[in-house]
């Protein structure tokens, strides 16, 4: 009988072109830059260029806060109307479900770098920011990487009805708002479109510049850097070494200063007890971390799976 490790059909078949994919990024972009000529050309109301601003900071936590630090690595535990409102602005980010996101995120930390890798960014910087999601996956979601996920009846909904919520809350819900000021069609098309394409982007960002833009003072086992510039436009998920290494603290910027407006928001949401168990690495095994990285040594893999040591 053989016994052939899960990812090994990633690997083994020819990904198929995601044709439809495809289309729908292509006209995203192209809708995006009529976007820009109509607030340009047309009107650009501030509460248009406001809507736009919102919807961005929102789906942009959705997906660090929720999809990333919550769902695919279980930092912290969130009530179910933060869950909620992690899932509905994460479909409205057009990014899949939060199942199938977590499912390829842990198989990047899992096989980092390697052919299983979903966005190994050793094929070079284009595949590892977009060209991975233009095919289709060669091997079906591995169930048994987000079983935790799936005991979840809200991740459950959005998986199910995710395209729905997708066109409610990513189009329908801000043209609703453009009606306050008159402007529909700009508030749907900038916090739909233009917005959708700029967090596209800042997403990608976190699986190609940050793999290869900066230092590795925590961990030189694999290709993720920690950079200041990548943490800019993503949030705080720059500091991709130190993550990789420590993937089960709620923090990526480890550092006061570090730029990390998701560990900020997921801190006043603790306060606000809307998030509770926010975990962190000790101090004296990051420094350890730091000191090994500095002797050139490649640091042993600690226990903990998916959320803790190095996933």
């Amino acid at each position: 009988m053989s016994h052939k490790p899960p990812h090994a059909d990633r690997i083994a078949l020819r990904p198929r072109v995601a044709w439809k994919i495809v289309g729908f990024f292509s006209v995203a972009h192209v809708l995006a830059a009529a976007t820009v000529v109509y607030l340009v050309c047309v009107r650009s109301s501030p509460w248009t260029l406001g809507l736009g601003a919102l919807w961005l900071a929102l789906c942009g936590l959705s997906i660090t806060a929720g999809y990333h630090r919550h769902f695919a690595h279980p930092t912290h535990k969130a009530t179910w109307l933060l869950r909620a409102f992690y899932l509905l602005f994460g479909a409205a980010s057009m990014q899949n479900s939060a199942l199938k996101w977590s499912a390829d995120h842990r198989l990047h930390h899992r096989r980092t770098d390697e052919d299983a890798d979903p966005y190994n960014a050793r094929r070079g910087f284009w595949w590892s920011h977009i060209g991975w999601i233009f095919f289709e996956d060669a091997a079906p979601i591995e169930q048994w990487t987000v079983t935790d996920l799936e005991r979840d009846r809200l991740v459950r909904l959005q998986d199910r009805y995710l395209l729905s919520l997708a066109v409610l809350v990513g189009a329908g819900v801000p043209a609703a708002l453009g009606l306050i000021w008159g402007d529909p069609l700009g508030a749907m098309f900038c916090a739909g479109f233009l917005r959708l394409v700029l967090q596209w982007h800042a997403t990608f960002s976190v699986n190609s510049l940050a793999h290869i833009l900066g230092t590795q003072p925590y961990s030189t086992a694999c290709t993720a850097r920690d950079s200041w510039i990548t943490a800019m436009v993503t949030l705080g998920e720059g500091y991709h070494n130190y993550h990789h290494r420590f993937p089960g603290d709620y923090r990526n910027g480890v550092r006061w200063y570090h730029f990390d407006p998701t560990k900020w928001f997921l801190y006043l949401a603790a306060k606000m007890r809307l998030v509770r168990d926010l975990r962190r690495v000790p101090h004296a095994t990051i420094e350890a971390a730091r000191a090994t990285a500095r002797a050139g040594l490649t640091e042993l893999t600690t226990p903990g799976g998916i959320a803790g040591g190095h996933a």
